[in-house]
């Protein structure tokens, strides 16, 4: 994705003495207020729709649901030579920015129980720093005025028109798009439909703190992006879940790269996540910045190192489905946070099917097979904020154009977890069975993805009184069943679908040690007679 920096010269000129001067970190805390209260009484930090999804698909309220302590972060703003950039309730951390030696002050505070330094190598333990790598550039915006008459194939390449037409189109679901700018969104034709049936919630610049994401930011790629799910002209554009509502958050700060970009995503996620949002679309991705000491290196791509990526890990564990864009550095591999197993990251093909160059190869670095699918990224149908229909290159557009067919295949399934969701899409892949590091699982088909899951469901008998715990789960759990006299057979998968192992379980029986697996989630299947039962378990 090409991003044009404009850059006055006199900036230019004094960037690199204010490198050796200007440090960005993360100051972790070491507590929090009231959390046994608000826990027991989330409404207390959580909406009332945030706590329904998440009763709803088993997830835990737990310390991470409440706010950073105001007070300390109050102390950290007042403390010479500190700017507090970004906070993150989850981490329990604060992005702060200032000198090295400013910063490094900050440990003697009582409530800072850690710093971790953007620039690796100013830590403790610091870590080696590859050579600057080819710039991922993060947004782009290729445009060629055209006749709609092929715009219809982007959604038809998965079958997201068959949803349609079974009146799935977005209903009851909401979506966060995190990007940049969103200009003329408020008040563009091409979004009169979303304005008028009251689906545009909100909005949020993580980056300049307002509500006002419609000026212009240097950069119209939100607005491009957020066409492809929500823009409608009537008889000419459809963007693929055009009645889900959306939350618009600016988490892109587009002419420079710094790492508390990362850290207003994160922000922005647990804001998603705290107003019952069900589906992040993320066309972002990050490896390389302005300064080469916070790069990472293609080794840190494991899906486990980046600040951003650890963020997306917790954001799945809490139910949210993160849609993200593969990148388009071709052969140089994926970025953040594309590289987590739990984010479906979504590569490009063209109007035919085929890969297309610039979109990331995924590596054996990433821990699950990456990308996960692909939709159509070149010559992509956007609207541009002059209400023109226009076309696009990139995986940022194939993002969002396969994640709301994801939010309306989600609404037709509501009782499915993110973890069904994701193995779903994948498992509809064109090459599920031979994936590979181009395609990955190949282009999905979501009304196949659709039609399994409810020829499945016809069989299920929700009314099974089985419970499992605890959930989650640290190196062991139990079952309890229905009758002292069943045994049933439990067979664990990871979150891919790859059977682990299998158990024989009864009331006596009913101990399964998981002290040799990895932290993550799992899927648990249970057998009794010909009915079956799906859970998902955490392993902390």
């Amino acid at each position: 994705m090409k991003k044009v920096s404009l850059l006055l010269l006199g900036f230019t000129c004094i960037s690199f003495s204010l490198y050796a001067q200007v440090e960005d970190a993360w100051v972790y805390l070491t507590d929090k207020q009231n959390v046994t209260a608000s826990v027991n009484n989330p409404i207390s930090i959580l909406t009332q729709k945030a706590i329904d999804r998440k009763n709803a698909h088993g997830v835990t309220i737990d310390a991470r649901d409440v706010p950073v302590n105001e007070t300390y972060i109050t102390q950290l703003k007042n403390t010479t030579g500190i700017t507090v950039m970004a906070k993150s309730k989850w981490f329990n951390a604060v992005h702060v920015r200032g000198s090295q030696v400013h910063i490094q002050a900050l440990s003697s505070l009582t409530f800072v129980n850690s710093i971790d330094f953007a620039d690796k190598s100013l830590n403790a333990k610091s870590t080696s720093i590859s050579k600057k790598q080819k710039k991922e550039s993060k947004l782009e915006s290729a445009f060629t005025t055209f006749n709609y008459g092929d715009a219809s194939n982007q959604i038809e390449m998965f079958n997201g028109d068959d949803l349609h037409l079974a009146n799935y189109t977005g209903t009851d679901m909401t979506v966060a798009v995190m990007d940049a700018g969103f200009p003329n969104v408020n008040a563009m034709t091409s979004f009169k439909r979303l304005r008028d049936a009251g689906n545009l919630l909100g909005s949020y610049d993580f980056v300049n703190r307002t509500v006002d994401v419609y000026t212009s930011t240097g950069s119209n790629h939100g607005t491009l992006v957020l066409s492809d799910m929500a823009g409608y002209i009537e008889n000419q554009f459809v963007g693929t879940a055009p009645d889900a509502s959306y939350y618009l958050f600016i988490t892109e700060d587009a002419p420079n790269e710094n790492p508390v970009e990362e850290s207003y995503w994160v922000e922005a996620v647990e804001r998603a996540d705290s107003l019952g949002v069900d589906v992040i679309n993320t066309s972002l991705g990050y490896t390389t910045y302005d300064n080469a000491n916070y790069n990472y290196t293609p080794a840190d791509m494991d899906g486990n190192t980046a600040y951003i990526t650890r963020g997306a890990n917790i954001a799945f564990e809490k139910g949210l489905l993160m849609v993200t864009s593969a990148g388009n550095s071709g052969s140089s591999g994926f970025g953040a946070p594309a590289d987590s197993q739990y984010v479906l990251s979504i590569g490009a093909v063209d109007a035919l099917g085929a890969y297309v160059t610039f979109s990331s190869v995924g590596s054996d670095i990433q821990p699950s097979q990456k990308p996960d699918v692909v939709a159509q990224g070149q010559a992509s149908y956007v609207i541009t904020e002059d209400n023109i229909i226009a076309t696009a290159n990139g995986t940022s557009f194939s993002s969002p154009i396969l994640a709301g067919g994801i939010v309306c295949l989600w609404q037709a399934l509501p009782s499915k977890t993110n973890v069904e969701i994701m193995q779903l899409v994948r498992a509809s892949g064109s090459q599920y069975t031979t994936p590979d590091y181009f395609l990955g699982y190949g282009i999905p088909n979501l009304e196949l993805a659709l039609n399994n899951a409810l020829s499945v469901e016809s069989n299920l008998d929700n009314d099974l009184n089985i419970k499992i715990y605890p959930n989650p789960a640290k190196d062991k759990f139990f079952i309890l069943l229905p009758s002292v006299d069943d045994l049933i057979t439990l067979d664990l998968y990871d979150i891919l679908g790859k059977k682990i192992n299998s158990y024989s379980v009864s009331n006596s029986n009913n101990i399964v040690d998981i002290a040799y697996l990895p932290k993550g989630i799992y899927l648990i299947k249970l057998e009794l007679n010909t009915i079956s039962k799906t859970f998902k378990l955490i392993k902390q």
